[in-house]
């Protein structure tokens, strides 16, 4: 396993180390509220969770490229261009939630990424039956990620970006 590997495991973790550089300074406390979900983890929960998954799914790409004969050959195309849009689309919703403070557009986003991720489990399931299986928490925890910004664009606790009514625009 032995760099690639480590390099695979590594790689989706780039994104939320660099949205933590560049917003650090508006990531604590911005939507607390009166009304934070009680079932809601602690921020270090959160945190090693999400870590957690994207090692996961890290490693998941890699037994994918590894079956597939490594390098940059056109099987790997799709199985690894679908892994590599979720990967672009999940720093997305980080910028959307942690720098943006944007939470309805996270949402959409959060839809698209469960589709993506998904996808990627149909495609990867006859590549390696175990990278298909690696994505399930990511799914699972997706659905709770999306609960969460729900809650949190529905109760208005990030004030720069509130739902609005239907046939009101924003100024």
């Amino acid at each position: 396993m032995w760099p690639q590997g480590v390099i695979f495991v590594a790689l989706p973790h780039l994104g939320p180390i660099l949205v933590w550089l560049f917003a650090c300074h508006r990531i604590p406390g911005w939507c607390d509220g009166p009304k934070k979900l009680p079932w809601c983890p602690p921020h270090k929960v959160l945190l090693l969770v999400w870590t957690a998954i994207y090692s996961v799914i890290g490693y998941a790409s890699y037994l994918v490229w590894k079956d597939l004969g490594g390098g940059f050959g056109r099987p790997l195309v799709l199985p690894l261009g679908l892994y590599a849009m979720q990967l672009a689309i999940s720093w997305t919703i980080l910028i959307l939630l942690f720098a943006v403070h944007n939470p309805g557009l996270a949402l959409l986003y959060l839809l698209l990424l469960y589709g993506l991720v998904v996808s990627m489990a149909f495609i990867w399931h006859p590549i390696n039956k175990l990278a298909a299986l690696l994505l399930l928490p990511y799914l699972a925890w997706l659905t709770v990620s999306a609960a969460i910004t729900y809650h949190v664009w529905m109760h208005s606790l990030c004030p720069e970006y509130p739902p609005q009514p239907l046939g009101e625009k924003r100024n």
